[in-house]
């Protein structure tokens, strides 16, 4: 089985955590940690997969993409309705739903493009600074900057 890198750093941080919960709580904590991980990474698999599907025009947008998205969380829906069913801790299993979070933040801040420290910039008492919209990420329109004042 072939894993995106962010997929192996989620098995990473799955499995430090089920041994850190292990160590430093109950073995039915862990194993609920570990119910959580893998609903969530077989959660995030079907996504992306259907991610790269439909950006690849495989997939047409629509109805159909959305009843496989729907598909997907009812799944997903079902098997945390059985692991708490079963008894599993649900601290536990929403900290295993939500590794994925971390491994993301890491994997696109290892992936982000280089900086450049001879890339051009404006002075910071440049005048343009004060014309740019950081929220909207443009230049403000000339009208916006003449409500302001």
């Amino acid at each position: 089985m072939n894993l995106d890198p962010i997929e192996r750093t989620n098995l990473k941080l799955s499995a430090g955590a089920a041994a850190l919960s292990l160590a430093l709580a109950t073995p039915a904590f862990a194993a609920s940690l570990l119910a959580g991980a893998a609903l969530e990474s077989v959660n995030f698999r079907g996504l992306r997969r259907s991610a790269a599907a439909f950006f690849g025009g495989d997939i047409p947008g629509g109805s159909g993409y959305r009843a496989v998205a729907g598909l997907r969380f009812l799944l997903l829906a079902a098997g945390i309705a059985t692991a708490l069913g079963v008894g599993a801790h649900p601290v536990g299993l929403v900290i295993g739903l939500s590794l994925i979070m971390p491994a993301a933040v890491i994997e696109a801040w290892r992936h982000r493009p280089p900086v450049r420290p001879d890339a051009p910039r404006l002075a910071a008492d440049d005048p343009a600074w004060d014309r740019w919209d950081a929220w909207l990420a443009r230049e403000r329109e000339r009208a916006e900057d003449e409500e302001e004042r």
